[in-house]
């Protein structure tokens, strides 16, 4: 582990820092794209990974983002309540034009464009968890609280039950 060097990584810190979040973006050596691989690089649980999961509406075309607890499995059916539209997937050229970031890397803040943002209510059960900073290798830890007001949404039940 090792501070941000990405010119990516560095605009998160920096949107971090203008919002009054003293959390450090780190890079890892190892790739930190899955739930899994960035718990095992950070050295805490996959629950505590504050995963990015991309969604394209069917209707408008619009980028649904859902930030998941690490181990939960995102119910469609529940995030197409939500939003109020049906859902599709998202490959890996809408999901970089949507947000600005690859698959794997998908920051929950400073998309490129206008998103859906969603957080799953698990989330609250930690003291601090991880986000992607931008690329598949770089993440930086924040608490719950810090996640709702850097991105000005409410939490929602989101996870797959099954």
């Amino acid at each position: 582990m090792k501070p941000a060097q990405h010119p990516t990584a560095l605009k998160t810190q920096q949107r971090l820092a203008d919002a009054g979040i003293t959390a450090q973006v780190v890079e890892f050596e190892q790739p930190t794209r899955t739930s899994a691989e960035a718990a095992a690089a950070i050295g805490c649980t996959v629950a505590e990974i504050a995963k990015s999961i991309v969604f394209r509406a069917k209707d408008s075309g619009r980028a649904v983002v859902v930030v998941a607890s690490g181990d939960n499995r995102v119910c469609e059916k529940k995030v197409s309540r939500l939003v109020g539209e049906a859902l599709g997937r998202a490959d890996a050229d809408f999901v970089r034009q949507a947000t600005g970031y690859v698959i794997g890397g998908v920051a929950p803040l400073g998309h490129a464009q206008p998103v859906e943002l969603l957080l799953d209510t698990d989330l609250q059960h930690f003291e601090r968890v991880w986000a992607a900073a931008g690329t598949p290798f770089s993440v930086f830890p924040l608490t719950p609280a810090e996640l709702a007001r850097l991105t000005g949404v409410e939490w929602s039940d989101i996870r797959h039950e099954g």
